[in-house]
């Protein structure tokens, strides 16, 4: 039975950690990814009443035709389970602000349709919401570093969403 050499063990365990700079960029990554949405939530719920997940499928029904979207599109898009999705938008709805129908073209699925007083809602809601991210994000890096920021991002989601490891 053969041992293997030092340096090659020292080479293959150097692969279970991160070198201190990455650990350092790591950890700020981490720290970001918990805070902004927190920060984003915590200024929306205080200027206009809707959590951070409520105003963004808002959002995305204002940017749909019709105001109308599947709910399992609209939980895609949010990054909610369905289960969790049904809940917010019975939220929405005890509200005004979001009612649910079943899909005409296809009764099995639901659809989330925004209603007038959602719109009123998510208008009302923006400029503050669009003033803090600009705070937080687009004012605090030059343009350059804000589009790298996006396409780095969007690196980053394209191996998270590929099904190769």
């Amino acid at each position: 039975m053969t041992t293997p050499e030092k340096p090659q063990q020292v080479d293959e365990r150097a692969d279970l950690w991160l070198a201190p700079t990455e650990l350092a960029s790591w950890m700020s990554l981490v720290r970001l990814a918990a805070r902004l949405p927190w920060a984003l939530d915590a200024q929306l719920q205080r200027d206009a009443g809707l959590s951070m997940v409520e105003y963004m499928s808002m959002a995305m029904l204002a940017e749909a035709p019709e105001w109308t979207l599947r709910m399992s599109v609209l939980a895609e898009h949010t990054n909610s389970s369905l289960s969790r999705l049904s809940h917010l938008v019975k939220r929405l709805e005890s509200r005004g602000y979001v009612r649910r129908e079943p899909d005409p073209s296809d009764g099995r699925f639901t659809n989330a349709v925004l209603l007038p007083d959602g719109m009123r809602k998510l208008e009302s809601a923006a400029p503050g919401h669009v003033a803090h991210v600009r705070h937080l994000v687009v004012d605090n890096l030059s343009g350059e570093r804000l589009r790298r920021l996006g396409q780095d991002a969007e690196r980053i989601l394209q191996r998270i969403d590929s099904p190769v490891r």
